[in-house]
């Protein structure tokens, strides 16, 4: 029997068909390992997406922890990399162990995985360039 809170079961029950003529009235899951399939009653549905983050590109430019995730702020300090920022202040809390370099939004270690965070911390990365360019003169 599939749980009824299929948002924390979501890596055993990945679903594989929603049900509904105008809205949504269920979703079919399927166990990842027996294949057994059931459909579960739902109204609403939130997709999650982030939580793999896609860096294997970037881990010869900047610090990540063991899953992936960009570290920024003390976490990029304590990484260990060479190059990262250490003048006072530095790294900034969103700047990676690159050296002007800021990362946002789910892609960041230690990120609150919901889109108002990652708009946030967008808005934030912004004002601390313009503080960093002002810094550099």
């Amino acid at each position: 029997m599939p749980p009824k809170v299929v948002e924390s079961s979501v890596v055993r029950w990945p679903h594989r068909r929603l049900v509904g003529r105008e809205t949504l009235e269920a979703v079919v899951v399927e166990h990842n390992v027996t294949g057994e399939r059931f459909t579960v009653e739902a109204r609403a549905m939130f997709v999650f997406i982030g939580a793999e983050p896609y860096t294997r590109w970037l881990a010869d430019e900047v610090a990540l922890d063991s899953r992936g995730f960009v570290l920024t702020g003390l976490d990029a300090a304590r990484s260990g990399r060479k190059g990262v920022p250490d003048s006072t202040g530095r790294p900034f809390p969103l700047e990676t162990s690159r050296a002007d370099v800021f990362a946002v939004g789910d892609v960041r270690n230690g990120s609150i995985k919901r889109v108002a965070s990652a708009v946030g911390e967008g808005a934030m990365a912004v004002r601390l360039v313009h503080e960093h360019l002002q810094l550099r003169g």
